[in-house]
């Protein structure tokens, strides 16, 4: 199979063989060094402060998503969440059933947020603005910039989800006051999933020890406690760990997280290019590198998905609900090349001859 999906992706060479091997005992000072390893890279790559800090915890990005709200917001807070799709809504859900105060700024699928949009909420005693940077759903990526300076003028901790988006799009977490970002292991770092990553500024790890979690798996400041000698509070993902550890360095050798970016933005030009005289809309206003979000014009979406998979070996991204028929996303992360993107591009064309399109 040819996975142009956005997680799990197609991994290296050397990530593969990391996950045949029998997985070590992790009580030990080699994995620490791993570990610190991993966390230093992180806080490179994201570009945090000096004083930042990184939980990984074993756990998709939900769980991430679902920490970084209990461990740092409760009911003094009053969060502003940015729901274009099924992974703003995901915040919505896990506000509300931690009775954390919220108000969402609706978006229909693929629209931008504007200045316009978050003009209602200045000074209005918000204390949290929680987004999903790139709302996987539909492809959009928002306006960073634009998010930081309203956060800034109004005092707001700010919570960026940015699982698909790290390492695919630019991300300055230090530079925009970025105070939580999360990510995950199987999207642009390539590995299998199973970890989340939370990186949290200096700002952030301070707030954590006036807030109670409330959970014991899940609580960040035993986190952060046991990844101060490199390890985790209970057993990880050891291999996972291992794995992320090789990607990151691998990275780290070809140019760091800019000329990873680099790679992936020139993947989604050139499809985007390619597929310019097929039957497509491409429905996002505002584009990450990470994914083409693709409004078929002459069938349901899911059908393309289907044939894709079963008739010609490539996977690539349906979406669920009220967009199962709308959209399909097409993914530009893992271990992907421009031969890859021709045969997936020889597979839409040879469906169109066929009158699949």
């Amino acid at each position: 199979m040819l996975n142009f999906t956005v997680g799990p992706v197609q991994a290296d060479e050397v990530v593969r063989e990391i996950g045949a091997q029998q997985v070590p005992y992790f009580r030990t000072p080699e994995f620490s060094a791993v570990m610190l390893e991993n966390e230093r890279l992180m806080l490179q790559f994201a570009k945090a402060g000096e004083d930042a800090r990184v939980a990984f915890m074993t756990g998709s990005g939900t769980a991430s998503m679902e920490a970084a709200v209990i461990n740092l917001l409760d009911e003094r807070d009053k969060a502003i969440i940015v729901n274009g799709g099924s992974f703003g809504q995901r915040f919505v859900e896990i506000c509300d059933i931690h009775k954390i105060n919220n108000t969402q700024i609706k978006l229909e699928a693929g629209k931008k947020l504007t200045k316009e949009m978050l003009a209602p909420f200045e000074n209005k005693g918000y204390t949290a603005f929680i987004v999903n940077v790139h709302e996987t759903s539909t492809g959009v990526h928002y306006d960073m910039d634009l998010i930081s300076d309203f956060c800034h003028r109004n005092g707001i901790f700010l919570i960026v989800d940015a699982i698909s988006s790290f390492l695919a799009d630019e991300f300055k977490m230090a530079e925009w006051g970025v105070d939580v970002m999360i990510t995950g292991s199987q999207k642009a770092l390539a590995c299998p999933p199973g970890v989340s990553v939370i990186v949290l500024s200096g700002k952030a790890v301070s707030r954590l020890s006036s807030y109670n979690s409330g959970c014991l798996y899940l609580d960040l400041k035993s986190a952060l406690k046991n990844g101060e000698r490199g390890q985790t509070p209970f057993t990880p993902a050891v291999g996972t760990l291992l794995q992320i550890n090789a990607r990151l360095k691998a990275i780290e050798k070809a140019g760091g997280a800019k000329a990873e970016t680099a790679k992936i933005a020139a993947l989604a030009q050139d499809f985007r290019e390619k597929i310019k005289d097929l039957p497509f809309e491409i429905v996002s206003e505002s584009l990450s590198n990470a994914v083409t979000p693709l409004h078929p014009k002459n069938v349901g979406a899911y059908s393309i998905f289907t044939v894709l998979k079963d008739e010609y070996g490539i996977w690539v991204c349906p979406n669920g609900g009220a967009l199962v028929d709308e959209i399909f996303r097409v993914g530009h992360i893992g271990a992907l090349t421009f031969e890859d993107n021709d045969t997936l591009i020889s597979a839409l064309k040879d469906m169109q001859k066929r009158g699949l399109l």
